[in-house]
């Protein structure tokens, strides 16, 4: 008779298998302490984590840290590194990362479970290989909202979200630095950062475009005071468009009123030339998605398309 089957005792867990433990409190360094790294940096710190030190070369860079970061030292990038035993933030701009990253790690700076938290929208996990590869831990943690580098930055950090791209064994982590900012987390794919990214942009860098755009062509029609006349109407817009996407459209392209958009082109390209080709290409984006939402019957868009077309050749 066979001898009876003893349990086998457990395997230990292996390291990617354990949790991650960091301190309540953080020891934090910013490298690229611009717009976005001072006010992270003072947020981190009001949160109740050390930031211990700071890298930023320009004068601006320096007086914002002045301002935001007034306990912290300035350091050169490879100092910093090393002093950032948990939290490395690194917020250069989306074509330097990568450049920065390897830099650090030929250098030997960055060391094994140190976290190394890029803040580009851009970029994901893959622009933070060499930090892995030094047995550092890589987050992407893109802020979604815009800075302008002052104290007033820190008031409008409650409640955004920000675009987190995490391993599996750091979400948590991640999750709990978003809460420690007042934010967030929005999961985002490795794959999906680009278009995460260009979404963020088309929208809130080429609004600012947009408006100023209006501003001037209300100038130019003789209008003192642009910002008074579009102020309401663009807040309004924006929130009927946030609460009713497509049902928020209004004006002539939603009509399909051919000849009111013709005028409007005649005089633009007469006073302002440079301003065609975006009113052609939103108008036509407008028309597109009129149609497809049911507002504009496509028999009733056939004139106005044929509008934007003939002067889309000519310009």
């Amino acid at each position: 008779m066979s001898a009876p089957l003893r349990s086998r005792p457990a395997a230990p867990p292996r390291a990617a298998d354990a949790p991650l433990v960091f301190p309540r409190t953080l020891t934090v360094g910013v490298l690229g302490a611009g717009r976005v790294g001072a006010v992270l940096g003072a947020a981190l710190a009001a949160a109740g984590h050390r930031v211990v030190a700071a890298a930023g070369a320009s004068g601006a860079t320096r007086a914002r840290m002045a301002l935001l970061l007034p306990q912290t030292p300035t350091r050169s990038a490879a100092a910093v590194a090393r002093a950032a035993t948990d939290l490395l933030v690194v917020a250069v701009p989306d074509d330097a990362l990568a450049g920065v990253v390897a830099g650090l790690a030929e250098a030997g700076a960055l060391r094994p479970g140190q976290v190394v938290a890029h803040t580009s929208g851009a970029h994901g996990l893959a622009v933070l290989a060499p930090a892995a590869a030094a047995g550092a831990r890589p987050l992407a943690l893109h802020p979604a909202m815009t800075f302008t580098g002052t104290p007033d930055d820190l008031t409008r950090l409650a409640g955004i979200s920000y675009g987190v791209t995490a391993p599996a064994e750091l979400r948590a982590f991640a999750a709990r630095l978003v809460a420690d900012l007042g934010g967030v987390p929005e999961w985002v794919a490795e794959g999906d950062r680009p278009l995460y990214h260009a979404a963020l942009a088309h929208g809130a860098n080429h609004l600012v475009t947009l408006v100023n755009e209006a501003a001037d062509r209300l100038r130019d029609a003789g209008v003192d005071r642009p910002e008074k006349v579009l102020a309401p109407l663009l807040r309004a817009a924006l929130e009927n468009a946030l609460h009713l996407g497509d049902d928020a459209l209004t004006g002539p392209v939603s009509r399909g009123d051919a000849g009111t958009v013709r005028r409007h082109l005649e005089r633009l390209a007469a006073t302002a030339p440079e301003s065609v080709p975006p009113y052609l290409a939103l108008a036509r984006r407008t028309a597109d998605r009129a149609i497809a939402s049911g507002r504009l019957r496509p028999a009733d868009a056939a004139p106005l398309l044929d509008v934007l077309e003939g002067m889309r050749v000519s310009a």
